[in-house]
């Protein structure tokens, strides 16, 4: 074996342990990051909505099932809710708390409530535009008296006369 020949392989495998390396340092920037949407997404008009007073069901009714209910602590329901959207290193959370007495609320807490997101913005306005066409729509009160048809120009049409014949077989 001549040295140049052991010289050429010890070559060609740092080459290629080389571009390995380069390669594994080039691909995580490549790797496709999803935005992470965690929790109940509460809006603003719905927190607003939860008085004290509320029942359990209304509760659930209007903010949906808690993220966390409490084995030891059954009378605390915590909504929580977390966004990461892609490589970002920043994580939006938000913390809202009810507290029960038996069936009632008896305080809420919010902790943690971050500013409206794009998709809050969107259910909002989703929200909005179908408030907005509900009104548009229009019923005619019940007591609004009937409106006669209007008069036509066409011919009545009458019913053909009754047969005179009686049919076979006696009568």
């Amino acid at each position: 074996m001549k040295p140049t020949d052991r010289f050429s392989g010890l070559h060609r495998t740092l080459s290629m342990l080389i571009a390995l390396a380069a390669a594994g340092t080039a691909l995580p920037g490549c790797v496709y990051r999803p935005t992470i949407q965690q929790g109940n997404l509460l809006l603003q008009s719905d927190i607003d909505q939860v008085k004290p007073g509320m029942t359990r069901s209304q509760v659930r009714y209007i903010l949906g099932t808690p993220m966390v209910t409490d084995p030891f602590e059954p009378n605390r329901w915590d909504y929580i809710y977390t966004l990461r959207q892609g490589r970002s290193t920043h994580v939006d959370r938000s913390h809202f708390v009810v507290h029960f007495e038996g069936d009632k609320v008896s305080r809420v807490e919010s902790r943690d409530m971050i500013e409206e997101t794009e998709t809050q913005k969107i259910i909002r306005r989703q929200r909005e535009s179908a408030a907005a066409a509900a009104a548009t729509v229009r019923t005619p009160p019940a007591s609004a008296p009937a409106e006669a048809p209007a008069p036509s120009s066409a011919p009545a049409t009458q019913p053909p006369p009754p047969a005179t014949e009686k049919p076979p077989g006696g009568g």
